[in-house]
């Protein structure tokens, strides 16, 4: 059975840093590229930032740039999201999503993704 798994998500406070990780199974990990998508109900879905399949390649939302870092070990089949600086507007579920390809320009549409995480909410508040 193939499933991302994610965790780390919590409560912190403006300006401090939280980090998410994402643990696949079932699946040849090394084959996917990553990414990290966030969702606040009511609003559409948003791609935060992804990585290629073997890590030498990333792309960040311009939401995400300067403060978060995508990396993953392939040998522990996972993914991280390091945030720093949070913002109240970072606030959301955040969903980590595999896809099957060598081209992560497109990705942070999430569009046609293989598979999907169920979550770990972020609340950044005071």
């Amino acid at each position: 059975q193939s499933q991302l798994v994610e965790s780390g998500g919590g409560l912190v406070q403006p300006g401090r840093s939280l980090r998410l990780s994402c643990a696949a199974s079932g699946f040849t990990f090394d084959y996917y590229a990553i990414g990290w998508f966030r969702q606040v109900p009511g609003k559409e879905r948003e791609g935060v930032a992804c990585i290629s399949r073997s890590g030498s390649s990333t792309n960040y939302a311009d939401s995400a740039k300067g403060r978060f870092t995508i990396s993953r070990d392939n040998a522990k089949n996972t993914v991280y999201l390091q945030m720093n600086s949070l913002k109240p507007e970072d606030t959301a579920v955040y969903y980590c999503a595999a896809k099957d390809t060598i081209d992560i320009a497109p990705m942070l549409g999430g569009y046609s993704m293989d598979y999907w995480g169920k979550g770990t909410l972020v609340t950044v508040s005071s």
